[in-house]
């Protein structure tokens, strides 16, 4: 007896016959992914070789022994790029240029696959449903420019427009933003959406942290995933 997989059978319930009417146009900051068309994309990491950590174990040393300077050093830092030389960093001319080849030489990594599938729920509100590690993604709605999560009302914050050596690379999209300060802590969760300006893959990226009111963690939960995007 021939075996169904799981996620042939999402995929079949996701596909568009499973949808009577023809969907709409797609909001401009959704166009990324075509509107009431079902997708394959996957769940990737970014990691750079392994040589890498011989040169990131001297630079947390230094960092250990300089926590002061490293701490306002830190305040100047973009994030999500690679570091910039500094003499206090433990790094030589020499293993600084290394470093900036290993980082330069980092890739996508695919965790799972999943499938996407774009529609609007009802009039004027639209949902992306996402299956596996992004099913998350599936409980929030967009309308009137927000999402809308069970936490709360995701906003719109400033567009993306992320450098080349950036840990995704270059890619260009939009952000929303909950943020509640409770008794307990903080929570945030973000949601943003975009296309990758040298490749033709889109990015879709989910991320829920909590926080203690001292800043312990208590959640911390990512997921990035890219899916291919069809050339006009």
């Amino acid at each position: 007896m021939k075996t169904i997989s799981v996620l042939a059978l999402c995929f079949a319930a996701l596909s568009p016959l499973a949808y009577s009417q023809k969907a709409k146009e797609a909001p401009k900051k959704l166009s990324a992914l075509p509107a009431g068309e079902t997708i394959r994309g996957e769940v990737v990491i970014v990691k750079p070789p392994q040589e890498i950590q011989v040169y990131l174990a001297k630079v947390e040393a230094a960092a250990k022994s300089q926590p002061e300077w490293f701490r306002e050093f830190s305040k100047t830092l973009e994030p999500g790029l690679p570091l910039p030389f500094h003499e206090n960093l433990g790094l030589t001319q020499e293993e600084f240029e290394e470093y900036n080849k290993l980082w330069d030489a980092r890739d996508f990594q695919k965790v799972e696959d999943v499938i996407i599938h774009l529609d609007e729920a009802k009039e004027g509100e639209w949902s992306i449903r996402v299956s596996g590690a992004g099913t998350p993604i599936s409980l929030m709605r967009f309308k009137d420019d927000s999402f809308r999560s069970p936490n709360g009302e995701l906003v719109a914050i400033e567009d993306i427009d992320a450098k080349e050596r950036s840990i995704l690379g270059g890619w260009t999209g939009h952000e929303w933003k909950y943020e509640e300060d409770t008794v307990l802590g903080q929570v945030k969760e973000n949601l943003a959406i975009g296309k990758m300006k040298t490749k033709h893959y889109g990015l879709l990226i989910y991320r829920l942290q909590e926080v203690t009111s001292s800043g312990r963690p208590i959640i911390d939960r990512s997921v990035v995933i890219r899916f291919p995007i069809k050339q006009k």
